[in-house]
């Protein structure tokens, strides 16, 4: 296992708050307030301040529950850091439920932006939802980071107040196909969900793999039974079966890859990389391969690890890193004074630290810049980290 010393340095001298996650705005209850005085003077005292909410729009129940979970807890830890070092600026994260679907998104959006007293947005979690809600957001001029939408189309369409946190899907394609190469796969099937992040992600791992794509499918993912794509993938004889989509149905997915007979070694992206594939796939995950542009679990610098530990009883996950530092971003906005939404906007596109993932320096559409791809494996009943792809 790889040890990450360079994250790690950058992670030196901070001071992690191992306090509690926050349970107040749950869901969709959050409530729409009047934003209280919003001056903010550092001073020896540290950051005055009030009025002032960070929203946040993502999965927290359902099937892709997890993953916005842990995007929440990891902006939480942040946001209690802060909260501790300065008393007379208390803020809150404000949590607006869409189980990461872009119908349930949408409404949730118009809350979001009435609720005058949320500056700036943690999210959306994933790409569908942010495709839908962007619109809205842009309109309000309201600032956003998404820790985890990785759709490679979303920075492409002119919006001013968008930004994420790590690389797209156009940099993990790439990653997985190298991947695949370097295990010496000769016939790949590809699979996707038809989601946005999906379809988007397998999409160009088809192009990457040209003529070693040898079957390609999709399946329903409300859908009990994959029967169809299980089949094709078995008389094309593959040895590496690629899946673009959720850690839910790609547990169901290996298991009737298994139970038809088909041992090609199974692949998948970042919406995957998390325990409960494991979990709901049993045995049957083991000996997968997961990529992610996100920081995995056992690469995240031992301070943020121990904090985390200590405030959640858990390891840290996928995108609690990046959710770590979009709060961060955020959060040094307010600490200067830009306490407005057009002020944390710019504020964010000039921004160049180092976080805990990455350096954390945005360019002009709203991309993260660096393109690391990382990738896992199960071993054992676990998630392995192996490093970089190179």
């Amino acid at each position: 296992m790889r040890k990450f010393t360079t994250a790690t340095a950058l992670l030196a001298g901070v001071a992690l708050i191992a306090a509690g996650c926050g349970d107040d705005d749950s869901a969709s209850g959050a409530t729409t307030t009047k934003a209280g005085a919003t001056t903010v003077k550092p001073d020896g005292g540290g950051v005055k301040c009030s009025g002032i909410a960070l929203g946040f729009l993502g999965a927290l129940t359902g099937d892709a529950g997890a993953l916005g979970q842990n995007m929440v807890d990891g902006a939480q830890l942040k946001v209690d850091e802060f909260n501790k070092a300065n008393p007379d600026c208390k803020i809150e994260i404000k949590k607006f439920d869409s189980q990461g679907a872009p119908d349930k998104a949408t409404p949730l959006a118009d809350s979001i932006v009435q609720d005058k007293s949320i500056v700036a947005l943690i999210g959306p979690g994933f790409s569908g939802e942010t495709k839908a809600t962007m619109p809205k957001f842009e309109a309000a001029t309201l600032p956003m980071i998404t820790p985890g939408a990785t759709n490679a189309k979303l920075q492409t369409n002119g919006w001013k107040t968008f930004h994420r946190i790590l690389a797209n899907d156009d940099k993990q394609a790439p990653g997985v196909v190298k991947l695949l190469k370097s295990k010496g796969a000769k016939a790949v099937g590809v699979i996707d969900d038809g989601t946005e992040y999906g379809k988007g992600l397998a999409d160009t791992v088809r192009k990457e793999l040209g003529a070693l794509a040898t079957s390609s499918d999709a399946i329903d993912p409300k859908a009990a039974d994959y029967g169809a794509a299980v089949n094709k993938m078995k008389a094309a004889n593959v040895d590496y079966v690629f899946y673009g989509g959720y850690y839910a149905e790609a547990a169901k997915l290996v298991k009737q890859l298994r139970a038809a007979g088909v041992k090609a070694v199974f692949v998948a992206g970042d919406g995957v990389l998390d325990e409960a594939f494991i979990k709901n796939a049993g045995s049957d995950a083991e000996g997968s391969l997961l990529t992610a542009t996100g920081l995995p679990p056992d690469a995240t610098p031992k301070a943020f690890a121990d904090a985390y530990q200590a405030a959640y009883k858990k390891t840290p996950a996928l995108y609690s890193p990046e959710a770590y530092d979009v709060a961060t971003v955020l959060l040094d906005a307010i600490a200067a004074g830009k306490v407005t939404r057009a002020d944390i906007n710019t504020f964010i596109s000039t921004y160049d630290k180092p976080g805990i993932t990455k350096q954390l320096k945005f360019l002009p559409d709203g991309e993260i810049a660096g393109d690391a791809v990382y990738f896992t494996a199960v071993e054992g009943g676990k998630l392995v980290g192996k490093g970089i792809i190179k």
